[in-house]
């Protein structure tokens, strides 16, 4: 089920964690399918069962990052900000864009050199419990500037952020 925008409701961002933020999680696939065939080798096994061990724990690690990525859905409107994560369970966390207080992002060395990061929105009911957080999104800086722009478009009142819009 995708993001439905009620009426009048615009989408600025949408997208899904980008392939890079979850490399370290296929690089320790990886390296588990490298251990197992390791020890299989030392077991006594042949070349083509270490390869196919390999492959198979490179293939699984692929399969679920892939699975576990598009699961997760990152949008904003000029109304509101969603995440929704999961396929057949849902996650869905939600809040109105005139609440966001402040937003940020960060980045790890690691995450730079990926050109990814993580953006966090600080909302008026947000605790350390419910963090707002898009995870490992391409360009952060680029999420920060449309939520800026969203957010300053509310503050001018020119498509009805924090008034009242009658349609209650």
């Amino acid at each position: 089920m995708a993001f439905q925008p009620s009426p009048g409701e615009q989408i600025i961002f949408q997208g899904h964690p980008s392939w890079r933020s979850i490399l370290a999680f296929y690089l320790k696939g990886l390296l588990i399918g490298l251990i197992v065939a390791v020890i299989a080798k030392l077991l006594g096994e042949g070349f083509a069962t270490v390869f196919i061990i390999v492959l198979i724990a490179l293939g699984l690690s692929v399969l679920i990052g892939f699975i576990k990525r598009m699961a997760t859905v990152y949008t904003i409107t000029n109304r509101r900000l969603n995440i929704k994560r999961g396929i057949f369970a849902r996650d869905i966390q939600e809040t109105r864009l005139e609440r966001v207080q402040n937003v940020s992002y960060n980045q790890t060395v690691f995450q730079r050199m990926l050109k990814v990061g993580d953006v966090d929105f600080d909302t008026a009911a947000t605790d350390q419990d419910n963090l707002f957080c898009f995870h490992g999104v391409a360009d952060p800086q680029e999420v920060v500037t449309e939520v800026d722009k969203a957010t300053s478009l509310g503050a001018s009142g020119s498509h009805g952020l924090g008034e009242p819009s009658g349609q209650y």
